[in-house]
């Protein structure tokens, strides 16, 4: 096998060959197809790379093949009315929604509606809620809107959300908005490649590191000596090789064949939003990536944040955030400037996406350097062991050991550092290759790569959803489940087993049930429950905020109280959509 150090190693301008790359990068080609429109030109637009708007009860979706071109390469993608992102709904809280969606392509197609409370027949999950829209056919969707918020949709099918098919959702509160601002802008994230996703897939199955050029390097090595000692190194480079990991193990895809998107447009092509100095702008971000988890700041700006999965919080002021696929938070800035750039770099400091906030058209301001890449430690091994520890030892990480777990158990008091950490009988399989004994449970840790970086970051312990629980009953059943893995393999599971192996989850109807997921992984994971809201709480039991998608850390245990309110069966998965799709994904039923 080729040593895949070498590619890169003599190319130290790796990663500004890959954004140069993007210079030509101009989203939808305009006249190749016949619902082609390039995003940027809907007569709705008041910013330069907005998706088309369309409002009211009615909607029309035809979803079709479109030639793109993000790279200088054209490229066929999958798009919703020719636009990409799809066109922003624009719903109203209280109304019945009917959108038609015609399949157009030469394959199944579906649409699922992230985040909204709905029937679970019009989930859009194909083999779950439906068996999904048939080419040449118009599937009617219809339900009625019971919430407010920032929230989006994508397909559910194949890979086809990898290739363009997401767009966002805004649904305006009954009763007229509370959170004031002068100007509303959606800034959609996501991430494009050039390759068939199959082949990316394919590629991973091989060799989980593939497009990780954050490798381990003798010049790396020689900084570690330098800072801690000859000893101290070596022991911690021994450490990484006996275990068969990579501390560079934070996401699977990288600038090696991602191009990141801010409303459909590149880093060279440059989203633009329009303001006048004093104004509140109202910035409406959702992570619609595929697989990536970024980091979001605008420099010389504060971030005021008002939402967070469509619900609103107590308001936090800070200067950066990171979220994954499937989360959405909005933030209030004031600028007072010409120019500011929205920046959004990817977890592993590969790449990023940018845009500008701007009083005219053409202006633009510095784009940050990426930050650093970081080493994982010990604490996103083997969380609270490894907290305490030198980062010589990992004893707290299971390799080898036998325990069976009582997954579905009755439990008032909540899931804290105290609670015994019980292992399934089928984690000790081939499909996972770690496990943790000692997770953390603390919510204030921003993440590897963002701790004392010098920016106030926001953690899950500084968002409080107001209006407190949607149940004041305490739980009377908790069950738990471990997010697990395999990276030689490129398996990911529940409880070592890969969908398919797996069976439902079943949530008796009208019970208020608390939920502990415990990661024995690396990495994070975005866990999206369908259907249900989850009440995230604090180590020590009390309600904290209420999400569609929670980010699980490497090592970390946390717990969500959920009202099981929704009768039908419900999809439940990672969002990076390899992970989902290499086995991480479970049916919740609700009966």
């Amino acid at each position: 096998m080729t040593d895949r150090l070498s590619w890169f190693g003599d190319r130290p301008d790796f990663r500004r060959r890959r954004f140069v790359g993007g210079l030509a990068a101009g989203g939808v080609l305009v006249g190749l197809a016949p619902l082609v429109r390039p995003v940027w030109a809907a007569p709705t637009a008041t910013v330069t790379g907005a998706a088309p708007e369309l409002r009211g009860t009615e909607f029309d979706l035809v979803i079709a093949e479109t030639p793109v071109d993000f790279t200088g390469k054209a490229r066929m993608a999958t798009t919703i009315n020719g636009s990409i992102p799809a066109p922003t709904l624009r719903w109203r809280e209280g109304d019945t929604v009917t959108l038609r969606v015609s399949n157009r392509l030469r394959e199944a197609t579906s649409i699922h509606w992230h985040g909204i409370l709905l029937p679970h027949q019009m989930d859009g999950v194909p083999g779950i809620s439906y068996p999904g829209i048939a080419p040449g056919e118009t599937f009617a969707y219809r339900f009625k809107v019971k919430q407010h918020g920032t929230y989006w949709y994508h397909s559910h099918s194949g890979m086809q959300e990898q290739t363009g098919m997401y767009g966002a959702i805004v649904i305006e509160q009954s009763g007229g908005e509370t959170i004031r601002a002068d100007r509303d802008f959606v800034v959609q994230l996501s991430d494009w490649t050039d390759e068939d996703p199959m082949r990316v897939f394919a590629k991973l199955k091989t060799q989980s590191d593939y497009y990780n050029t954050n490798q381990p390097t003798a010049a790396g090595f020689f900084r570690s000596v330098s800072q801690d000692g000859l000893k101290a190194a070596l022991d911690k480079r021994r450490m990484w090789n006996e275990m068969r990991m990579s501390p560079t193990d934070l996401a699977d895809l990288s600038a090696v064949t991602l191009t990141y998107l801010m409303n459909g447009s590149s880093p060279a092509a440059n989203w633009t939003g329009l303001f006048r100095p004093g104004e509140r702008v109202r910035l409406r971000y959702i992570n619609g990536a595929a697989n990536t988890l970024y980091d979001v700041r605008i420099p010389r700006l504060k971030l005021t944040v008002v939402q967070a999965d469509g619900q609103d919080v107590e308001p936090v002021t800070v200067d950066e955030f990171r979220f994954g696929p499937g989360e959405t938070y909005d933030v209030i800035v004031e600028p007072t400037d010409d120019a500011y750039t929205i920046f959004a770099q990817s977890m592993d400091r590969t790449g990023f996406a940018r845009g500008t906030l701007a009083t005219r058209a053409g202006l633009t301001a510095p784009v940050p350097a990426l930050d650093e890449p970081e080493w994982l430690t010990m604490a996103d091994m083997m969380g609270a062991m490894g907290a305490g520890m030198n980062g010589m030892n990992h004893g707290g990480m299971a390799m080898d050991h036998s325990q069976h777990a009582m997954h579905d158990m009755t439990m008032k008091e909540p899931a804290g550092a105290s609670a015994r950490v019980r292992h399934a009988r089928t984690e000790y399989g081939p499909s996972t290759d770690m496990r943790v004994d000692t997770p953390r449970t603390n919510l204030d840790d921003p993440g590897i790569g963002l701790r004392n970086n010098g920016r106030r970051v926001l953690t899950q312990a500084d968002l409080h959803t107001l209006g407190g629980p949607l149940d004041a009953r305490g739980p009377e059943r908790e069950i738990e489940l471990h997010l697990t893995g395999n990276m030689e393999r490129y398996t990911w599971s529940f409880d070592g087993l890969e969908f398919g192996q797996s069976t439902p989850v079943h949530f008796r109807h009208g019970e208020r049930l608390r939920v502990i997921l415990h990661n024995d992984t690396m990495m994070t994971h975005p866990m999206h429950l369908h259907g249900l809201w989850s009440e995230l709480e604090s180590p020590d039991g009390r309600f904290q905020s209420r999400r569609h998608t929670i980010a699980v850390q490497p090592a970390q245990r946390i717990g969500f109280l959920v009202h099981a309110d929704a009768l039908g069966r419900w999809a439940w998965h990672c969002h990076l959509m390899f992970h989902m799709d290499a086995g991480m994904f479970r049916e919740v039923v609700v009966a």
